[in-house]
């Protein structure tokens, strides 16, 4: 998700990323270099600068957590860890989410109709054999992201709360395959800030009727994705959704986080059970401070 004061410099724009996009991911895609901006944007420039930099890109060092462990599933949005924990190790279709301390975004999540959790990502494997991770606009950035999985799940648990919605079986070859494709493609495109932003007016993709016309897939053939959207499209392009019913123009985070929505079609057909566990906490450590 991306803070208004970022809008302004998504306006401005940046340098496009050439089509078709490389097969493979660069070892640290650089930091896509901004035009010229107004003095007094800088600051915010600046700050994205810093935050892209901070991100645990492939190839970049950032530090792995001591423990990776799952505590107990349950559809509950809380603070509590259900005990025993047990160990997670991150595998190609995992949904990820996580809950941050912003104000603002809970302010615009709620004023959407919608609530924590409000990040939302899902796991790959990297033409390497690592496990990456893909999110729209990760730590408040302005392109979809690969990143190194779990390096990147412990930059969210150092600000708040992370979900895992395991997968309850393994991908075939072909669905990781086109996972992989998908992730690959769409690493540097940009955050839909526009149509994120339209969710909170009268154009908006959800509604009691609309969103069993509106919001449908579009693969690769989008240049941006919002967060949400993002991880519908990739598990439809696998395979792992139905492109008939899917609706990633019109799923939030917590639609996946919960299988249940306030949005009657979505009620109806966006349930990740029993395809995916249900939300399961993910710490780096496995007791009860």
């Amino acid at each position: 998700m991306t803070p208004l004061c970022l809008v302004a410099l998504c306006a401005i724009g940046a340098e496009p990323v050439p089509y078709p996009y490389p097969s493979t991911v660069p070892l640290t895609p650089p930091y896509v270099a901004e035009r010229r901006v107004p003095f007094f944007l800088k600051p915010a420039e600046n700050r994205l600068r810093e935050k892209v930099a901070n991100l645990a890109l492939p190839g970049a060092g950032k530090p792995a957590p001591n423990g990776s462990y799952l505590w107990q599933s349950a559809f509950k949005e809380d603070q509590i860890l259900r005990a025993p924990a047990r160990s997670y190790t991150p595998q190609p279709g995992d949904i990820v989410m996580s809950a941050d301390g912003s104000v603002f975004w809970k302010l615009m999540h709620n004023l959407a109709g919608t609530s924590h959790p409000t990040h939302s990502m899902i796991v790959f494997a990297m033409p390497n054999g690592q496990m990456g991770i893909l999110e729209g606009g990760p730590h408040d950035t302005l392109k979809c992201r690969v990143l190194e999985a779990l390096p990147h799940m412990l930059s969210y648990e150092e600000e708040g709360r992370v979900w895992v919605r395991r997968r309850a079986g393994p991908l075939t070859a072909e669905q990781s395959a086109r996972l992989t494709e998908f992730a690959l493609a769409t690493n540097e495109r940009e955050f839909a800030v526009g149509r994120l932003a339209a969710q909170l007016t009268i154009f908006r993709t959800r509604g009691p009727v609309r969103t069993a016309f509106v919001g449908k897939p579009n693969g690769l053939d989008r240049d941006g994705y919002f967060c949400s959207e993002l991880i519908v499209e990739a598990c439809v392009y696998a395979g792992l959704m139905d492109p008939r019913t899917a609706r990633p123009g019109a799923t939030y985070p917590r639609d996946l986080f919960l299988d249940h929505s306030l949005n009657p079609y979505l009620n109806r057909h966006m349930k990740l059970a029993p395809a995916w566990d249900p939300p399961a906490r993910w710490t780096s450590w496995a007791t009860i401070p």
